[in-house]
């Protein structure tokens, strides 16, 4: 998934991002509300992770105008207020939940992984395409069950289209997921992961919609 971490703490800001990416996710960052806000404005985010109290423009603030605008990521509070009025509040601008600070890194990935899930419609953590079995929350697949070791950019390629299974993905919306703000995108980035895949897992599950893009479907090795 592509996620922005909207956090005015430098070493917060870091440790969240850099547990993300670890995780298999594409990770951009802001330190204040109005940065956050430009950002959403150049890129559209699976998840949301945002700071209640940010300088420039506080997270509530830059929730509500991201709803107002139709902006449908899922998003994640952070902050150090534990009252039931504070939990209201932030619920009531379009948070789609809530993590009161300090929190436990694994929680908040744990809580990620249920936002995605919910994002597109996912109950199972492990999604299956003939013999080919994808785990979402262990990023590990496995083929007529055996492992199956990948790149992190070819699992990021496959989690893309194993959220929309049997959907047409646009190159473009590949691409997005595959890189973030600190790498410069390669032209034949989705293609080489495309080809790295299909030599790993055979080459009918991933198939080509010529013009269009790619689908995760079918069966076979």
């Amino acid at each position: 998934m592509r996620i922005l971490v909207v956090e005015d703490s430098r070493i917060l800001r870091q440790s969240l991002s850099r547990a993300l990416r670890h995780s298999g996710h594409t990770v951009d960052v802001a330190e204040d509300g109005e940065a956050g806000l430009a950002a959403t404005i150049v890129h559209r985010y699976d998840v949301i992770i945002l700071d209640v109290m940010l300088p420039k423009m506080d997270g509530l603030a830059l929730l509500e105008t991201l709803r107002r605008s139709g902006d449908t990521s899922h998003v994640l509070l952070l902050t150090a207020r534990d009252t039931v009025e504070d939990r209201v509040a932030g619920l009531r601008s379009g948070a789609d939940d809530y993590l009161v600070k300090p929190f436990a890194l694994a929680e908040l990935l744990a809580r990620v992984d249920a936002l995605g899930r919910r994002l597109y419609g996912v109950k199972s953590n492990v999604i299956s395409v003939g013999p080919l079995q994808i785990d979402l929350a262990c990023r590990k697949i496995a083929l007529s069950g055996a492992n199956v070791e990948i790149t992190v950019r070819e699992w990021k390629l496959l989690e893309c289209l194993a959220r929309r299974l049997g959907e047409v993905i646009p190159r473009s919306e590949i691409e997005e997921q595959i890189y973030d703000d600190k790498v410069e995108p390669m032209s034949n980035v989705v293609d080489s992961a495309v080809y790295g895949l299909r030599r790993k897992i055979g080459r009918n599950f991933i198939q080509t919609r010529r013009g269009l893009g790619y689908v995760l479907g079918g069966g076979g090795v």
